[in-house]
């Protein structure tokens, strides 16, 4: 079954990201390091593109990575135009502190008090904005969740007498047109819970785990190749844990919860679902 999430604040925030990209000089795009494609908003893509905005896109949660795939998918990113990439761990304070001086360097004609640094910072919901707002301006201005959408609407903050910032609130688009798009996104939290079903999208997210990082399932689950197929796999963990419902059956909607959770928390290890050759596969396989 095909995710789709869009709120309906979420109109509300792209008509007035539209407005702001105006008034702003550099555009900051924070993605997921876990799934960089799919994190990618088309909406900003288009509105920044209109404006022809230089753009910064930060490969946040890089510390929950595979490096090696991190490194692929920031030389794909610094081959776009008027576009630099970059890795930042939200809690690494020395990571954030890379920011405000690339952003400068994208617009070295605006980098006094006379004429500030206007920055605008935009992403999915839940993918580390608020975290790296309130390490730039070092006390906690901007709300901070983990569940999906928790800003609502745009916020002017003053990062130095040199730069402002406008955070915006985390924003998806109207249809997401690649099904394991929307898997990738609910498993990595950045949509609401009430879109997804918990024991599809764990399914999905264990055939890429299984199939890119074998050893992290021998390694937390003690399951070994070849794995248990669909929902045996969730029945092994539910097993494992103690997940069981009334007459012995496992509780598999449990189970895929506490698989999605691991993988989240990173306690399946530093892992990736996508490369840039793997997304290009998948576009071309279902355009």
């Amino acid at each position: 079954m095909s995710i789709q999430w869009f709120p309906g604040h979420m109109t509300a925030a792209k008509n007035n990201a539209e407005k702001a990209m105006e008034i702003n000089d550099v555009i900051i795009e924070v993605l997921d390091a876990r799934i960089p494609g799919s994190s990618v908003n088309p909406i900003i893509k288009n509105i920044r593109a209109s404006r022809q905005r230089p753009h910064l896109k930060i490969l946040n949660k890089s510390d929950l990575a595979d490096q090696k795939v991190t490194e692929y998918w920031l030389e794909y990113f610094n081959n776009q135009p008027k576009t630099q990439a970059i890795t930042v761990s939200a809690k690494n304070k020395n990571d954030v502190k890379k920011i405000v001086p690339l952003c400068q360097k994208l617009a070295p004609h605006r980098n006094s008090a006379i004429k500030p640094l206007r920055i605008m910072i935009m992403g999915v919901p839940n993918v580390g904005k608020s975290t790296i707002i309130n390490a730039l301006h070092h006390k906690k201005i901007a709300k901070v969740g983990d569940i999906p959408a928790v800003t609502k609407s745009q916020q002017r903050i003053e990062i130095n007498k040199e730069t402002i910032l406008t955070d915006t609130p985390g924003m998806m688009w109207p249809k997401i047109s690649y099904e394991l798009d929307g898997f990738f996104l609910a498993a990595s939290n950045n949509i609401g819970a009430n879109a997804y079903d918990e024991i599809e999208t764990a399914l999905e997210l264990a055939d890429v785990i299984k199939l890119r990082y074998p050893e992290s399932i021998l390694k937390k689950y003690g399951l070994k190749a070849p794995f248990p197929d669909d929902e045996l796999f969730l029945d092994s963990i539910a097993k494992q844990r103690g997940f069981v419902l009334k007459k012995g059956k496992s509780n598999l909607e449990k189970a895929a919860i506490s698989f999605i959770n691991d993988y989240r928390q990173g306690l399946l290890g530093k892992i990736s679902l996508e490369t840039p050759a793997s997304r290009e596969k998948m576009m071309k396989k279902n355009d």
